[in-house]
């Protein structure tokens, strides 16, 4: 092994442990590991930033624009409003919004197909036969499922084409991905509608198993504790077995109070930073036992209370709360948040923002409509709380040519889409220096800086090694089996780090294993594509499963018990496909 070989593969294992582990924001990471693979002498000055003029990320950054043009056609409120009125079983229900949301991922990325799905599930989950833990899961995974589809879906798919073509001289076509995603992506589907209800029934919270119930969503808030309240003398200690509150830290007198917990008793006037499920903290607010916090700014003329998950593209992402003009300036209080971060130090005000924190908020029903738009986060009700928006299907027709003109080959999707986005704007349907702006940068730099990383895979003759290595272990001479460890590797990597890397990483691999097999990569290709996708295993792959999660609200198990056997399914029929159709 050669030091450029070692080198490339320690990089690749750190910053998978950074991505997987959520640290440092996905983009840091990435450009670190880009700058530090130059300082390495991995690839040339020229080649550092060639991944932000690849297609593929251009492609990816066009169809972000396009997303946020359809979304605000509500066709997928109006869907939900005919499926509510025809009152379905919850099979029904389960297997229309994710065929429906698989559909639309099929055209576009995965999270913009469960950002348009995802409104229409919190209504439907008001069904009295369906749950929204029934529906959520889902449209999470049958957004990965019909990313599997088409050339477009995932921009792993993307990747593969284009590493392809620069090989062979000819990619993938718009739907060669069909036969092997299509077949899979309707047998998951089904499987899903079937799974689900039995997972988690819609009764689960009177059942007598406790093991269907997930835990309240549990808040985080400051509140002041008032003289005479129950909780005055009471150790921090205490308040878990007392009231089920979790207390992160206390101030008196503006200061913090420091030491062992069974040590510190609560005072009158204290501030507590504490984290109970809602219900608890209204029902002391309700005796007097907790109040606002008297410095906090309070909502102006409050006249509804709303909860809001930060999505990946939100610009709150990284935000303190305390920096947050887009709610101050209109008069909305952020009074509680929920979060997966593990690091709750210092004052309410003092958190940072992560994708999946849900915002509970007070304030005027149109000024909290009008900030959760402008920072893109999606209010989590039953009702549709942002305003009306454009109903045309002129967008919609727009997209659709685009995607015709891909798919006969007339021209390659970077160009097809970008076309579809000079209409748009011609047609005054999008602002582009307003979309570009809400566009989900943090993936876009993050796509573009790997880049370079994955063509050193190839050009350092890493690939060439690990498949001499792995060919030590498995008759990769056989094409089946090639295909089936190719496709493993994909499988074993996706939960823990983004599709795009998975991708990135193991097309050079694929390739070698072609060459040492004596066989055309396009099978070993699609095997990456499919695994790469199959990201069911834990909340934190996917951005979707991550918003998934938080929402749900899901335990992390919740994921195995669904996503395990989805894995099994798709794994299975995907290889017999694939050694049916491309070997």
């Amino acid at each position: 092994m050669s030091f450029e070989q070692a080198a490339l593969l320690t990089l690749l294992a750190g910053m998978l442990v950074l991505f997987a582990i959520e640290r440092f924001r996905i983009e840091v990471v990435a450009i670190a590991g880009l700058l530090a693979g130059y300082a390495l002498g991995l690839y040339p000055r020229e080649a550092i930033f060639s991944g932000f003029a690849s297609p593929v990320t251009i492609t990816v950054v066009e169809i972000l624009v396009i997303v946020q043009v359809l979304a605000r056609t509500r066709l997928v409120g109006t869907f939900a409003d005919r499926l509510i009125a025809a009152e379905p079983r919850s099979f029904t229900t389960i297997a229309v919004l994710g065929g429906a949301t698989a559909f639309i991922s099929v055209f576009m990325n995965n999270i913009g197909a469960y950002a348009l799905a995802l409104p229409a599930a919190l209504r439907l989950g008001t069904l009295p036969a369906t749950s929204r833990r029934q529906l959520l899961m889902p449209i999470s995974f049958s957004a990965l499922l019909g990313g599997l589809v088409s050339l477009i879906g995932t921009p792993a798919n993307l990747l593969i084409s284009q590493a392809l073509a620069k090989e062979t001289g000819q990619g993938f076509h718009f739907f060669d991905f069909a036969y092997v995603g299509l077949p899979v992506a309707a047998a998951g589907v089904l499987l899903l509608a079937v799974l689900l209800p039995r997972l988690f029934p819609p009764d689960a919270e009177g059942s007598d198993d406790p093991a269907g119930e997930a835990p309240p969503r549990r808040f985080i808030v400051e509140r002041m504790v008032p003289p005479g309240s129950p909780l005055v003398g009471l150790a921090l200690s205490a308040l878990s077995s007392a009231f089920d509150i979790e207390a992160h830290s206390i101030l008196r007198s503006g200061r913090f109070v420091f030491g062992a917990r069974e040590k510190i008793a609560i005072d009158a006037n204290d501030i507590l930073v504490a984290e109970a499920a809602d219900s608890t903290f209204i029902e002391l607010a309700a005796s007097g036992a907790l109040a606002p916090e008297p410095t906090a700014t309070p909502a102006a003329a409050p006249s509804a209370r709303s909860e809001a998950v930060v999505m990946p593209e939100s610009t709150l992402v990284g935000s303190r709360i305390r920096s947050l003009e887009v709610f101050q300036s209109r008069g909305v209080a952020i009074t509680g948040l929920s979060t997966r971060s593990s690091r709750i130090e210092g004052r309410f005000a003092d958190l940072r923002l992560s994708i999946g924190d849900i915002l509970q908020l007070e304030g005027p029903r149109r000024a909290i409509a009008d900030a959760l738009e402008e920072c893109e986060c999606l209010p989590l009700a039953a009702q549709d709380s942002r305003p009306a928006r454009h109903r045309s299907f002129l967008p919609v027709g727009l997209f659709v040519a685009g995607i015709l003109v891909s798919a006969f080959g007339l021209a390659p999707p970077d160009i097809s889409f970008a076309g579809v986005l000079l209409a748009m704007a011609l047609l005054n349907l999008i602002q582009l220096r307003q979309a570009l702006s809400e566009i989900d940068w943090p993936i876009v730099i993050m796509l573009a800086a790997m880049l370079p990383l994955g063509a050193a895979v190839a050009t350092t003759g890493t690939a060439e090694m690990l498949a001499s290595s792995l060919g030590a272990w498995v008759p990769v001479e056989r094409a089946a089996a090639g295909v089936a460890l190719i496709l493993f590797l994909g499988v074993a990597i996706t939960p823990f780090v983004n599709n795009a890397t998975v991708a990135i990483m193991l097309t050079p691999v694929a390739f070698e294993l072609a060459a040492k097999a004596g066989h055309t990569p396009q099978a070993y290709l699609i095997a990456v594509a499919l695994g790469a996708s199959l990201d069911f295993l834990t909340p934190f792959g996917h951005h979707n499963n991550t918003l998934t999660m938080s929402i749900g609200p899901y335990r992390f198990t919740d994921f195995i018990r669904a996503g395990l056997p989805l894995t099994l399914v798709s794994y299975g029929l995907g290889l017999a496909l694939i050694c049916l159709v491309w070997l």
